[in-house]
């Protein structure tokens, strides 16, 4: 019997480095999938890209990889922040998920034990829940564990 392909997501807002790396370590993620459009200029100082990637393999001996076709686009984001709605954007951004193909162009092998990764504190209102809600239905068996 195979293991089911497990998913994982987090958010680091609101979480210490401490927290962070522990709820990685504890639920044996093995690679973080950054899904943030903007992933250099965080206020955490250990999101940050390329410190993030180093503590990662320091700390973890995780794999890190940023995954752009994964992130909202600037538009969707600005329409969001100047007061659109959480089911407009949900809507959009699935439609560009759908547009993208991301169930055909990414490689399910490369998700199994991983973890999206965003800023938002609870996965309610962020993309990462929606990008794995998606795969969830075109890849059979997906499990998707939010970790907050």
């Amino acid at each position: 019997m195979s293991q089911p392909l497990r998913l994982f997501t987090i958010g680091f807002t609101k979480k210490s480095a401490e927290r962070f790396f522990t709820l990685l370590r504890a639920a044996g993620v093995q690679r973080v999938l950054d899904v943030r459009l903007h992933n250099r200029s965080q206020l955490a100082g250990f999101s940050k890209r390329d410190d993030l990637a180093y503590f990662l393999r320091a700390i973890l001996g995780i794999d890190y990889l940023h995954l752009p076709e994964l992130a909202p686009t600037e538009p969707m984001l600005t329409r969001l922040r100047q007061g659109g709605t959480w089911a407009e954007y949900q809507a959009s951004f699935v439609q560009t998920l759908q547009t993208r193909q991301i169930e055909k162009t990414l490689d399910p092998a490369r998700f199994a034990q991983g973890c999206l990764l965003c800023s938002e504190d609870q996965p309610d209102h962020c993309h990462r829940r929606l990008v794995a809600e998606y795969l969830a239905q075109h890849w059979p068996g997906l499990e998707i564990v939010h970790l907050v």
